[in-house]
């Protein structure tokens, strides 16, 4: 849609600029520490982006990353440098084990999961689970 102002001026409205998925860029954050081989600040994330993006944008997104305990942050000069607290399977296996925390049937949660998990899936998780008993 395209929208003039009182003197004429074609602006576009915000249905016409291109928004990204819900935590794409939050993916892209985490992709890039996890890549990365040390801490990096919130200017050298913006950078790795490769996108025209507030400097306060990114940090907003470090800052609650960290507030999660997704991230770990580190004293660089004034600000902080940031590091994944976590690969993403493991960020992985804690949603999951907070989600199965919420719930008071967790035996019904868990047959549940079992019950649809694919036969590879189920193998896998017989097997990693034998090992946790032999390793114990």
């Amino acid at each position: 849609m395209v929208v003039r102002d009182t003197s004429g001026a074609v602006s576009e409205t915000v249905e016409d600029k291109v928004r990204r998925p819900h935590g794409e860029l939050v993916a892209d954050v985490l992709a890039i520490l996890w890549g990365a081989t040390e801490p990096l600040t919130p200017q050298q994330i913006n950078t790795a982006l490769g996108r025209d993006l507030a400097r306060t944008t990114v940090t907003t997104i470090l800052s609650r990353l960290h507030e999660k305990g997704t991230l770990v942050r580190s004293r660089a000069g004034r600000g902080f440098a940031y590091a994944a607290a976590d690969d993403a399977a493991g960020l992985a296996a804690g949603r999951m084990r907070r989600e199965l925390e919420r719930e008071p049937q967790r035996d019904l949660v868990l047959k549940r999961f079992v019950s649809s998990l694919s036969g590879d899936d189920e193998e896998a998780l017989r097997r990693l689970l034998l090992e946790s008993e032999d390793g114990a």
